[in-house]
């Protein structure tokens, strides 16, 4: 089989196109012919620096759809041949993809393996940002830094189904604003002016709820935007920033709060909240509640290209790489 992987940390130029084994599922695990798989911003971090990489060469790719190949001893209710979505650490660049059986999930009726593959990371992590972290009610405003970005495209429309008053988003260009408002955004702020644009279009009150990927200086500057009984929940370090840490100073006077929330890191400690979460995302996307626009989409061979287009923080929306030779 053609895998895609790397043995030193570099640019998009250290991916290399490889022939490899296919590999066999043990105990609670089943192989996938993969179809489709997600390119996301972890991804190109691991290959740059090493995020999450315990040992070289490494195999990036964390959610990919294709058709179940082979089912491990002890696996129930998947088949060889079904339709599957899969969240994995690590190894989705392939052919073949080993992955366990309880991050696998059918797909729904009226949902297509090319729009699955684009679902399993942005979707659970958008739900729980919304609803479970962000707790987000009926009238109140949200803030979303990385607005034109996947989860960003995912988070406006369901901040906007869950009643939100207002949803405000943070982009880096006009392009990107333009695409964000189209998502269930009232207004699109700028990076560099975000706080002080958030007191003018809240009447000085603050935003409820913030979701920061950024970190760094982004979230300290996002606490301050924050209203009174605010939450500010932290999902990502893309800044690459030093972690800022808050205190009683910043949160007590006001109430303030602070959560975190990683999908990848879920899937490890709860496996049993992540699939609960997955499959209500999914049921969003087979209902009509929300739509995640693949902007664009690379064969197996150029996901060098895919690594450039996101590295360069350019891209909107969600992109893929197609890795069987037809797919649907």
């Amino acid at each position: 089989m053609r895998a895609v992987e790397f043995q030193e940390y570099g640019g998009p130029e250290v991916l290399q196109l490889v022939k490899a084994g296919a590999p066999e599922p043990g105990p609670g695990q089943v192989t996938i012919d993969a179809a489709w798989a997600g390119v996301n911003f972890a991804d190109v971090k691991a290959r740059a620096e090493g995020y999450r990489v315990a040992s070289l060469p490494y195999r990036p790719g964390l959610e990919l759809s294709g058709h179940i190949r082979a089912v491990g001893e002890g696996v129930e209710g998947l088949r060889v041949g079904q339709e599957v979505a899969a969240l994995v650490d690590g190894g989705g660049y392939a052919e073949v993809v080993l992955a366990e059986a309880a991050t696998v999930f059918p797909l729904p009726e009226g949902l297509d393996l090319r729009t699955a593959a684009a679902l399993l990371i942005v979707l659970p992590t958008t739900h729980a940002l919304i609803h479970e972290v962000g707790r987000l009610r009926a009238g109140e405003s949200v803030l979303v830094h990385g607005a034109a970005g996947g989860i960003g495209t995912a988070a406006g429309q369901l901040a906007r189904a869950a009643g939100a008053g207002a949803v405000y988003g943070v982009v880096s260009t006009d392009t990107k604003a333009e695409y964000a408002l189209k998502h269930g955004y009232d207004e699109v702020f700028r990076a560099d002016t975000f706080a002080e644009e958030v007191r003018r279009a809240t009447g000085g009150k603050g935003v409820d709820l913030v979701l920061d990927p950024v970190g760094g200086d982004t979230l300290r500057r996002s606490l301050n935007a924050l209203a009174v009984f605010g939450r500010l929940v932290s999902f990502g370090n893309a800044s690459g920033a030093e972690p800022w840490r808050a205190g009683q100073p910043e949160l007590h006077a006001q109430g303030r709060s602070i959560g975190g929330f990683s999908v990848l890191a879920l899937a490890r400690t709860a496996p049993d909240a992540v699939r609960a979460l997955t499959e209500r995302s999914l049921r969003t996307v087979s209902e009509g509640v929300v739509s995640l626009p693949v902007t664009a989409e690379f064969p197996l061979s150029d996901a060098a290209d895919a690594h450039q287009l996101m590295g360069g923080r350019t891209s909107t929306g969600k992109l893929l790489l197609r890795i069987a030779s037809q797919v649907t």
